[in-house]
């Protein structure tokens, strides 16, 4: 029966596969994955063979219909990204929307997520938040930092290391120096880390340590 399976991977550590996940992967047509070589090695550790397409930003408009008309035909996928969830702030969208279009069956297995831990490890509150993922780099980020300045739910950032620093200046601008905040940083893996404390209070820490890997910001509302 045709199926697109979304199959959350590790963010960092190999252990946080399911077991569901894992036998989902095993019986499976194909894999299509973000990055060809992560998913060959995740699928090498879990013992699978199984062919591997890629499926990425550069690629997905082009080869959207292709993947479709082969699961009308009985095929069973299943999309993985680099780590964590598709479709959070990753390949999927597009892929899942068209299929409901076709009246395939969509099923997404629960799993990895970075911001989930980051939230809740950050001690601000959980129960009500919104989810920013990464801020436009140019156009429209004055515009959506102005208007999340005045969010009273909890507010969840991703950032690379090298604007790490430039967004918590732009963070203490709009927000102010003692907004509460926390930072995660390589979730899951050897070197994990967790700093909270004010916005400025950050930006003093990671003036002077590393800023390396994944990070996911956690910010409280006003």
């Amino acid at each position: 029966m045709s199926r697109l399976y979304l199959i959350p991977t590790p963010i960092g550590n190999l252990e946080d596969i399911t077991l569901r996940a894992k036998r989902i992967l095993s019986e499976v047509d194909l894999v299509l994955a973000e990055d060809s070589r992560k998913a060959g090695f995740l699928l090498k550790h879990l013992g699978i063979s199984k062919p591997i397409r890629a499926h990425h930003k550069f690629n997905e408009h082009k080869t959207l219909q292709t993947v479709v008309e082969e699961l009308k035909h009985g095929k069973t996928f299943g999309l993985v990204t680099d780590a964590g969830t598709p479709g959070i702030s990753d390949p999927g969208f597009l892929l899942v929307r068209e299929c409901i279009r076709e009246g395939i069956a969509v099923e997404t297995l629960p799993g990895p997520t970075a911001f989930i831990p980051a939230l809740v490890n950050s001690g601000l509150p959980a129960d009500r938040f919104v989810f920013e993922g990464f801020l436009p780099h140019k156009k429209g980020r004055k515009k959506r930092l102005e208007f999340l300045a005045d969010e009273e739910r909890t507010i969840i950032l991703y950032e690379s290391p090298h604007r790490l620093l430039k967004l918590l200046e732009e963070l203490k601008e709009w927000f102010g120096e003692e907004r509460q905040a926390a930072v995660a940083r390589e979730l899951t893996k050897m070197h994990e880390e967790n700093v909270r404390g004010t916005l400025n209070e950050l930006t003093t820490y990671y003036n002077t340590h590393t800023v390396k890997g994944e990070f996911v910001l956690i910010v409280a509302g006003k």
